[in-house]
């Protein structure tokens, strides 16, 4: 693991932000305290930030359009889903290759736009996301495909997602099915590997030196900013509580009750 670097005293310190979504920015569908603000202050001052989350569903103008609906205006551009972390993590690997995926629009696009071609012959990769459209067919396609010799990539390792209605099964719980039945362990691409937080940076063009991961979860946002070097920020806007720090062998950089607690040292 990497060496923290010099902790943060103030939100003034930090020269790029990654943000998870989901119990940072919004949370059941509604906006976190002071997110609004922290967003137009990072505008205000000329930040660069990426808003990240392990949701391979949705595309980015899909991403968007939600947090708009929650009163955050957040460029298309400014958004990094597992399912682009893994396209951009294939293309570097075996570019112009080919992928059966099981997923929805956000993985498909990606893969797409990375010049991936999709089919049921021969794959390079069987690349799995989240999907709320899960068939046996499809599961029977990728077990045969694994067992034929396709490498077997999976967009983040989370078990369940949330709903407004509880949990959903997600990336994490189709991967463990498929590797029961291969005797396979996929590759996962996103969170809490820093691979994808490593991707996010170039993205951004910004230094691990200089840069937050601002996350509501010790063992997959935390973790993977520190393997990836950065300052980490935990809020406890999300699903942690304080305490839920100590019963982890790393600590974040700061610990703060929400992203409000920021913007008002930004000045906001």
């Amino acid at each position: 693991m990497s060496n923290d670097p010099t902790p943060i005293t103030s939100a003034t310190e930090v020269g790029a932000w990654l943000l998870d979504m989901d119990g940072v920015l919004v949370r059941e569908e509604h906006l976190v305290e002071g997110a609004d603000r922290f967003l137009d202050a990072l505008s205000r001052r000329g930040t660069p930030f990426l808003v990240l989350t392990n949701n391979s569903i949705y595309t980015r103008r899909d991403l968007a359009a939600r947090l708009r609906h929650n009163g955050l205006e957040v460029p298309e551009e400014r958004i990094w889903t597992s399912a682009l972390a893994t396209a951009s993590f294939l293309h570097t690997q075996r570019p112009h290759g080919t992928a059966f995926a099981i997923g929805d629009v956000g993985l498909t696009t990606a893969l797409h736009q990375v010049g991936y071609t999709l089919t049921e012959m021969s794959p390079d990769y069987v690349v799995v996301g989240e999907t709320r459209n899960l068939s046996f067919e499809q599961l029977t396609t990728a077990v045969r495909l694994i067992n034929r010799g396709a490498r077997f990539i999976a967009t983040n390792p989370d078990p369940t997602g949330p709903s407004l209605e509880g949990p959903l099964p997600a990336t994490g719980a189709v991967a463990a099915l498929l590797s029961k039945a291969t005797g396979r362990s996929p590759y996962f691409v996103g969170k809490p590997n820093p691979l994808m937080i490593r991707s996010a940076l170039r993205e951004l063009k910004a230094h691990s030196e200089t840069t937050a991961m601002v996350g509501d979860r010790m063992d997959t946002d935390v973790v993977a900013g520190l393997e990836a070097g950065l300052h980490t920020v935990l809020v406890l806007s999300g699903v942690s509580e304080a305490h839920a720090a100590e019963h982890f062998p790393y600590r974040p950089s700061r610990i703060v009750s929400s992203v409000a607690v920021l913007a008002d040292e930004l000045g906001n």
